[in-house]
């Protein structure tokens, strides 16, 4: 499991069990965190292999990964699932994500100084080899994958463009519906379905 798609400890043990059991349904995962706050939340970001994902499939998912959670037991305190799209201006965590997205702009973040830096902006280039490719002010450029600590889409017009085609075309998932298919879990980490809900839209877009 890449860094970018689970990046702390727990986040890579939390991958480690929901993976196989996310894949087996016939999804992939795009992001795991999780985050701490007032409340605790497991936030899973999932899709098709072809980038579409429904409203009922994430019901799916999360319907599975709450079994297997409960089973497993890695949070020892109350927490809240949620189990969304990766939404318009998406977090790019796979190298193949890169491929995929070429020619839309987005920002790139590195663990170290590249030349004086570690902030990216730019068209996307695709990839070659084990570099992103990404066309700044100074050109394009190529970044090691293992590099990167931190990549998303920019929301631009041709990306909200492609993002409306792909609804009508492939059935992806319509955020004026829902944010996120959302399960809560009580102390014992036991699943309470009464509680699971359908939040209704935020002003934005991304739901991370």
């Amino acid at each position: 499991m890449n860094d970018l798609i689970a990046k702390a400890a727990i986040d890579r043990r939390i991958a480690e069990i929901i993976t196989p059991v996310v894949e087996d349904l016939g999804y992939e995962i795009v992001r795991i965190r999780l985050m701490s706050g007032k409340e605790t939340t497991l936030q899973i970001m999932a899709q098709k292999p072809d980038g579409t994902i429904e409203v009922d499939d994430c019901g799916k998912i999360s319907t599975a990964v709450s079994a297997v959670m409960d089973v497993e037991d890695p949070i020892l305190d109350a927490y809240t699932l949620e189990v969304s799209s990766p939404g318009i201006d998406r977090p790019l965590t796979r190298l193949k994500d890169f491929e995929q997205w070429q020619g839309f702009e987005a920002k790139i973040e590195t663990d170290e100084l590249i030349d004086g830096r570690r902030r990216f902006k730019g068209e996307l280039a695709g990839v070659e080899g084990d570099e992103v490719l990404i066309e700044i002010e100074e050109g394009t450029i190529g970044l090691k994958f293992e590099w990167l600590s931190d990549a998303k889409l920019v929301l631009t017009d041709d990306l909200i463009r492609e993002a409306l085609k792909g609804r009508k075309d492939g059935g992806l998932i319509d955020e004026t519906q829902f944010d996120e298919v959302q399960t809560i879990i009580d102390s014992d980490d036991n699943v309470a379905p009464d509680k699971r809900s359908k939040k209704r839209p935020s002003s934005r877009k991304e739901m991370n």
